[in-house]
C-alpha cells in the first residue's frame, strides 16, 4: 500500500521538473536558431542590416565574415571628405580644391571602368549610383561624363557646393559604404567564423542528445543505444556544422513537447490528407492491376482453355471431385421450374392467350363465325381455358422430367450437348480471336472510362469518406497519456 501511494507521488513531483527542462532546452535552441537565421541572412541582408544597426552589423562582419571596406570605395569616400573640408577653410576658387575636384573626376572614371563593387556581388549599386549621378547633373548620355560635371568648379558654384555635397552625404555616400572586401580562408572559401558561436550549441545539445538517448535505452526494455537514437534521430540537426538551417525541425518539434504550441490538429490534419490520397491512389492502382491481368488471361488464352479444357480430367485439374458446371446449371434448372415459374404463369397464361387469339383471328372461319351471336364470349374462355392447359400441361411435362431419372439424364445430355457443340463453334473459323479482341478492347475502355477516371470524377467524395472514416477511427480510440521522452 504503501509503494502504491509513493510512486505516482513521485511522478507528480518529476513532471514539472522535467517540464521545465524541456522549455529551457526548447529556448536554448531557439536562441541558437536566430543566431543561424541572423548569420545566414547577414550577407544578402547586409545594407538592412547597415540602416538599423550599423555599429552591429559592421562588427559582426569584421570578426566573424572577414568583412573589411573596400579600398578603392574607402579612398574614394576619404577624397570627398578631403575636398569637403577644403572647401569649408578656402572655398571653391582655390588651387587644392581644383586638383582635389581633378582627382575626383579621375577616380570617378575609374570607380565606373573598374566596378569594385563587382567582387561584392553589388554591380546593381553602382548602377544605382550612376544613375542618381545622370538624374542629378541632367546628363544621360554617359555617366562618366555625369561625373565629371558633377566634381567640377563651374557646377559646384552653380548649384551651390554645400547643397550638392549634402546630396552626395544622403544619396551617395550609403550607397558606396555598403561595398566591402571579403578575405578567403584556408579552404578557398570566403572567410566563415560561425563555429566559434556555434561551438558551445553544437557541445550542449551532442550531449544532451547522448545522455537523453542513454537514458531512453536503460528505461525501455529490449532497447538498445542505437535504437534511442533512431528515436531522436530528428535533435540531429542541432549538432551538426552544416545544413543548419534545419535545426527549425528540432526546434518546431521540442517546442511541442514541451506544451508551448500544439501540433496536433496539424499532425492530424496531414495524416488525414495523407490516408485520404493513398486510399484513392491505391484504389485505382488495384482496379487498374486486375483489369489488366484480365486483359492479359485473355489476350494468352487461358479464358478460352479454361472454357474447353473444363472437362478434360487429364488437363483440367479438379480440386474437389464436384462437375461445378453441372451443379450450376442444376441448381438454376431447380429454381427457374420450382420457385420462378409457379410465380410467372399468370403471366405465361396471358402471352399464350394472346397468341392463340392472335392466330384464331386470321382464320376466315372463325371470322365468319364472329357474326353468331355470344360466339364472342365463348372464344375468349376457351382460348383462356386452352392457354392455361397448355401452360399447365408444358409445366407438368417439365417437372416429370426432372423427377424422372431418365428425363433427368437426358436433361444433363442436353446441358453437355449444348456446352460442347457451343464450344466447338467457338473453335470455328476466327470467332474465338474475334471475341477474345472484343474483350480486350471492352476491358480497355473500361479502363479508360471509368477506372482512370477515379481520380477526376468522384476523388473528392472518396477523399471526404475517407477523411471521415479516419477522423471516427481516431476519435473512437482512447487518448494516449503524453510523453516527453
Amino acid at each position: 500500500m504503501s509503494l502504491s501511494r509513493t510512486r505516482p507521488a513521485r511522478r507528480r513531483r518529476r513532471r514539472p521538473l522535467q517540464v521545465w527542462f524541456e522549455r529551457t532546452m526548447v529556448a536554448i535552441a531557439a536562441v541558437n536558431l536566430g543566431l543561424v537565421a541572423f548569420d545566414l541572412s547577414y550577407i544578402p541582408l547586409r545594407d538592412r542590416y547597415l540602416a538599423l544597426a550599423p555599429g552591429l552589423t559592421t562588427w559582426y562582419g569584421a570578426v566573424f565574415k572577414g568583412i573589411e571596406p573596400h579600398r578603392v570605395t574607402e579612398a574614394y569616400l576619404r577624397e570627398v571628405n578631403t575636398l569637403k573640408s577644403t572647401l569649408e577653410l578656402e572655398g571653391i576658387e582655390s588651387e587644392a580644391v581644383a586638383q582635389q575636384l581633378a582627382n575626383l573626376r579621375e577616380s570617378s572614371v575609374s570607380l565606373v571602368d573598374e566596378n569594385p563593387f563587382e567582387l561584392a556581388g553589388k554591380s546593381g549599386t553602382l548602377e544605382r549610383i550612376k544613375q542618381a549621378v545622370r538624374d542629378r547633373t541632367d546628363i544621360d548620355s554617359s555617366s562618366k561624363e555625369a561625373f565629371r560635371t558633377f566634381w567640377s568648379q563651374d557646377y559646384l558654384e552653380t548649384e551651390g557646393w554645400s547643397t550638392e555635397l549634402a546630396f552626395f552625404d544622403e544619396d551617395i555616400r550609403p550607397r558606396i559604404e555598403t561595398n566591402y572586401w571579403r578575405g578567403i580562408d584556408f579552404n578557398g572559401l570566403p572567410i566563415d567564423r560561425f563555429w566559434v558561436i556555434d561551438l558551445g550549441f553544437i557541445a550542449l545539445f551532442a550531449s544532451e542528445f547522448l545522455a537523453r538517448t542513454y537514458l531512453l535505452s536503460r528505461r525501455h526494455d529490449n532497447t538498445n543505444w542505437f535504437d534511442a537514437m533512431l528515436w531522436r534521430l530528428y535533435d540531429l540537426p542541432l549538432f551538426l556544422p552544416f545544413w543548419r538551417w534545419l535545426r527549425v525541425i528540432p526546434v518546431v518539434l521540442r517546442a511541442n513537447q514541451a506544451q508551448l504550441i500544439n501540433l496536433e490538429p496539424l499532425r492530424s490534419r496531414l495524416n488525414r490528407v495523407l490516408i485520404s490520397q493513398f486510399a484513392i491512389e491505391l484504389t485505382e492502382v488495384v482496379i487498374l492491376r486486375m483489369v489488366d491481368q484480365v486483359q492479359n488471361l485473355v489476350r494468352e488464352g487461358q479464358v478460352s482453355r479454361w472454357l474447353f479444357d473444363i472437362t478434360s480430367q487429364s488437363e483440367y485439374i479438379d480440386l474437389n471431385g464436384v462437375d461445378e458446371v453441372q451443379t450450376i446449371a442444376e441448381r438454376l434448372t431447380n429454381i427457374v421450374v420450382y420457385q420462378v415459374l409457379p410465380e410467372v404463369k399468370p403471366d405465361i397464361d396471358a402471352v399464350l392467350s394472346h397468341s392463340v387469339n392472335s392466330a384464331i383471328s386470321q382464320a376466315p372461319a372463325y371470322q365468319g363465325l364472329q357474326l353468331l351471336p355470344g360466339f364472342s364470349n365463348i372464344s375468349h374462355q376457351v382460348t383462356q381455358q386452352l392457354s392455361a392447359q397448355v401452360s399447365q400441361n408444358l409445366y407438368s411435362t417439365i417437372k416429370h422430367v426432372l423427377n424422372d431419372e431418365k428425363g433427368a439424364a437426358l436433361t444433363t445430355k442436353l446441358i453437355d450437348s449444348f456446352g460442347k457443340h457451343l464450344r466447338h463453334e467457338l473453335r470455328k473459323d476466327d470467332t474465338l480471336q474475334e471475341l477474345q479482341s472484343l474483350l480486350t478492347d471492352l476491358l480497355e475502355e473500361v479502363k479508360v472510362n471509368y477506372v482512370e477516371r477515379i481520380s477526376e470524377d468522384d476523388s473528392e467524395a472518396r477523399e471526404a469518406t475517407t477523411y471521415r472514416l479516419y477522423s471516427t477511427t481516431q476519435a473512437a480510440k482512447p487518448t494516449p497519456t503524453k510523453l516527453v521522452k
